[in-house]
């Protein structure tokens, strides 16, 4: 089976973007996903997206880690297959789609950054060390000290297996504080089982804790990922996030043919 297919990369967050509306791909085939997604026998990515036709929405959202298996909502993947949709001529500049999480709604903006609106967020764990929220995929968020040096694979991974959140585990972030409404971040995905150059609903997840924390005031945060820098915007509503975006650059690669 030829397919062809799109990289596509959210500063640093990469997928393999395939236009599935004829519905020829076989989706329960969690092994070719998985080599598809590898480094080194395959195109390599963070993860692998279709993009699907749906009744009632521009385009459907189909997205799988790069270990084969479907996952949860994923941001910078959402704002890459928006891209993807662009290019095929699925969409103009906006977008409504549909993914395991619900209803988004995204813009094209002039210079081609991605502007995607997130789920609400009504429920934040506040414990003495970390925070716990859902954006679309659960997240762990915590503050630490020398964030450049800090062993985000190994703590990462202990959090993410540990008895708190038991077999399906978390995505873990650790972040650092740069200015009022300006932090860093690096985060652990499950699924990937490593850091990524960036996370979408990590970031989402990281500004809104901050807020919750208050570590900041501002409704609009600046983020520092390792590939790059993304924005969160939201709106406090007593105890609920709302009207919550996550902008940032959506960058084509390459696209190609491969034999499986």
């Amino acid at each position: 089976m030829k397919i062809h297919f799109a990289k596509y990369q959210g500063t640093g967050n990469d997928f393999v973007m395939i236009d599935n509306r004829n519905d020829f791909f076989p989706k329960n085939d969690t092994l070719l996903i998985e080599k598809l997604c590898d480094r080194r026998f395959g195109i390599g990515a963070d993860g692998l997206i279709l993009l699907e036709n749906d009744a009632e929405t521009d385009f459907r959202m189909v997205y799988y880690n790069s270990d084969g298996n479907e996952s949860s909502m994923c941001g910078n993947g959402g704002r890459c297959l928006v891209a993807f949709a662009k290019k095929l001529h699925v969409i103009q500049q906006e977008a409504d789609f549909i993914a395991t999480d619900g209803l988004h709604h995204a813009s094209v903006l002039e210079d081609g950054t991605i502007s995607l609106q997130m789920k609400e967020v009504d429920f934040i764990k506040k414990e003495a060390d970390y925070v716990f929220l859902n954006t679309g995929s659960p997240h762990h968020v915590t503050m630490v000290n020398d964030l450049k040096n800090y062993d985000v694979k190994n703590r990462g991974a202990e959090i993410r297996y540990s008895d708190l959140y038991g077999k399906p585990g978390s995505n873990v972030n650790f972040v650092s504080q740069i200015a009022d409404n300006h932090f860093a971040l690096r985060t652990y995905e499950r699924g990937v089982e490593d850091e990524t150059l960036s996370c979408g609903t990590g970031a989402t997840a990281t500004a809104i804790a901050m807020h919750a924390l208050g570590k900041t005031q501002a409704h609009h945060i600046f983020l520092d990922v390792e590939g790059g820098k993304l924005e969160v915007s939201f709106v406090k509503e007593g105890d609920r996030y709302t009207h919550v975006f996550l902008k940032g650059p959506a960058t084509f690669v390459f696209e190609g043919e491969i034999t499986c």
